[in-house]
């Protein structure tokens, strides 16, 4: 096969995975001109045709709960992955638990991820400078602030500006306006003002205006179901149908990325895959690389390309491959509030998740060392009437006529608040190969090893009692004491958020890649998914993600035509 060809068809770069990262970098380099080959490790997937939007919980098994097979709900958008993958077994070092999300479908993880968009603020860039903990990231955040105006406008995010210190402003006209606030809502807003904390419209990849060919949301479908109108966010109705427009992206899907290979100078030149139907290995020249199939993926991909010039995994000459993995911290906290009994019922128009939040509001405080944690948490407010599942008698007790009564006046008295924080990296938090175990391609595994510290246990122990505090507010009745936090908080993995195992920096000894994503060992190896974070702000990642794929895909266009690389 000829250098950069396949199919008939030549390409400038290969990108591996087609989630936030991988379809943001296809998109940017075919408009800029270049020609591009994206591998799938799962299966192709049109949202169009599969997403069972107007099905009813009443249409499923279980009342459409989640199981062990569909961990979010019969009808979710993952319709090939979850936290366990057939044949794809993953390990885990003793005393560690963790759980490894992957998404085998095109499209990947952006077909089911919650779509809040929240910009990491100045605080979120340079922690280490401010407390000594973890790592700066090497750029400001106004270096970056512009590629959030673009991703912003592109993706189609809805919210307002707020003026709040962990909120960055959007320039005016680049956000769509949000949906009106929940009934509930409105009562944790309030009882959260009482308490000098502040409430916010969340910012969410739902259109609420047309955009390009994706119609508006009309609010009628769970999001996580995945969006056949587009008006939900996921790659598989905007960017991968955007580039493969320009005519100049290929797709190949089933394609199980195994390694990535290097001539005698140890420079990349080609990469190994699995078609997944013919069981086949097929190894494709390359001239540049960006690997983008979700942080522990990527960097399962670097530490299995082992050769003579990179005898510990392909870029790892640091050492920190694997390294400095962080998930978000999780914890939820909720209670029933007899002020939302009984309440006619009605439509409450909106999309799926909250449409106000309580962002982080202690760096002032935190600033002067005067809590027990070191950095911030948001909560995300779960209410409202939703469409009845399996869960909506609740602890109720009885049956018949009397339990449906109970139920009734119960139903949308329910308020939860769920905790979403920053999590600080740790030597006892990371991936190695697990070289006993191989999945059903031949390829070998990846082992986890995971345990909390103090710093994050100190953050939920304090969201709790907030939580109390504000539900207490609002009428809330408690008689249990709160649990320890050791008990409450989530296993890692298990918010889906993992970041840092390829992390980027200004030296080749502490990081991985560059600030452009490129690895220090290998100029035409990139990565552009969250591996390169290097810190985990409270919140959700996927934007950030975006943005960054979008400024190094631009960059890596530049030296392409410079003949840089």
């Amino acid at each position: 096969m000829m250098e950069g060809q396949i199919n008939g068809h030549d390409y400038d770069v290969i990108v591996v995975g087609s989630g936030a990262g991988g379809a943001m970098a296809a998109y940017t380099l075919t408009k800029s001109g270049r020609k591009v080959l994206m591998l799938e490790a799962g299966r192709d997937y049109d949202p169009k045709t599969e997403t069972p939007m107007f099905k009813s919980n009443f249409d499923a098994p279980l009342l459409g709960a989640g199981n062990s097979d569909k961990d979010f709900g019969f009808y979710d958008a993952t319709v090939d992955g979850g936290w366990e993958v057939p044949g794809e077994p993953y390990t885990k070092g003793e005393g560690s638990e963790f759980l490894w999300w992957r998404a085998r479908m095109l499209g990947g993880r952006t077909n089911h991820w919650g779509r809040y968009s929240l910009r990491f603020s100045e605080h979120d860039f340079k922690g280490f400078s401010r407390d000594g903990l973890g790592a700066d990231w090497p750029f400001e955040y106004w270096d970056l602030a512009p590629w959030y105006d673009e991703t912003e406008a592109l993706v189609g995010i809805c919210g307002t500006n707020t003026g709040l210190d962990d909120m960055p402003d959007s320039p005016e006209g680049v956000l769509q306006p949000p949906p009106k606030p929940r009934v509930p809502e409105l009562l944790v807003s309030a009882a959260a003002k009482k308490l000098g904390i502040p409430t916010a419209p969340m910012h969410r990849a739902v259109l609420t205006r047309p955009k390009d060919d994706r119609q508006a949301c009309f609010y009628a479908t769970p999001c996580g179901r995945g969006c056949s109108i587009g008006a939900a966010f996921q790659t598989t109705t905007s960017l991968i149908p955007m580039a493969q427009a320009t005519g100049l992206l290929t797709v190949i899907t089933d394609a199980m990325v195994k390694e990535v290979n290097v001539d005698e100078k140890g420079k990349v030149n080609a990469l190994t895959y699995i078609d997944k139907k013919t069981k086949q290995a097929h190894r494709l020249d390359a001239k540049v690389i960006i690997l983008a199939a979700s942080a522990c993926e990527s960097a399962r991909i670097l530490l299995n390309s082992k050769s003579e010039s990179h005898p510990n995994g392909l870029a790892n000459s640091s050492g920190h491959v694997g390294r400095n993995i962080m998930d978000s911290t999780g914890v939820s906290y909720g209670a029933h509030i007899p002020a939302l009994e009984g309440r006619p019922k009605y439509n409450e128009d909106g999309h799926t998740a909250n449409h106000l939040f309580i962002p982080w509001w202690g760096h002032k405080v935190q600033e002067k060392k005067a809590m027990a944690f070191p950095r911030g948490y948001h909560f995300e407010i779960g209410s409202g009437f939703r469409a009845p599942s399996s869960w909506v008698s609740g602890d109720l007790d009885g049956y018949g006529k009397p339990l449906k009564e109970i139920a009734k006046q119960a139903y949308g008295s329910y308020v939860g608040l769920a905790l979403r924080g920053e999590m600080l990296p740790n030597d006892d938090c990371y991936m190695e190969i697990d070289e006993d175990v191989k999945d059903k391609w031949g390829i070998p595994v990846v082992k986890f090893h995971w345990k909390w510290s103090q710093h994050e246990l100190k953050q939920v122990e304090h969201g709790l009692k907030t939580a109390r505090q504000i539900l207490e507010t609002m009428g809330a009745k408690f008689d249990k004491p709160l649990p320890k936090a050791e008990d409450a908080i989530l296993k890692g993995g298990q918010i889906i958020h993992e970041v840092g195992s390829t992390r980027m920096g200004d030296s080749p000894t502490e990081s991985v890649t560059n600030q452009w994503g490129q690895t220090w060992d290998c100029s035409n190896l990139f990565v552009m998914d969250a591996g390169v974070f290097a810190s985990n702000p409270h919140k959700n990642c996927t934007l950030t993600i975006m943005t960054l794929a979008m400024r190094n895909s631009t960059w890596l266009a530049r030296q392409l035509d410079k003949g840089e690389l």
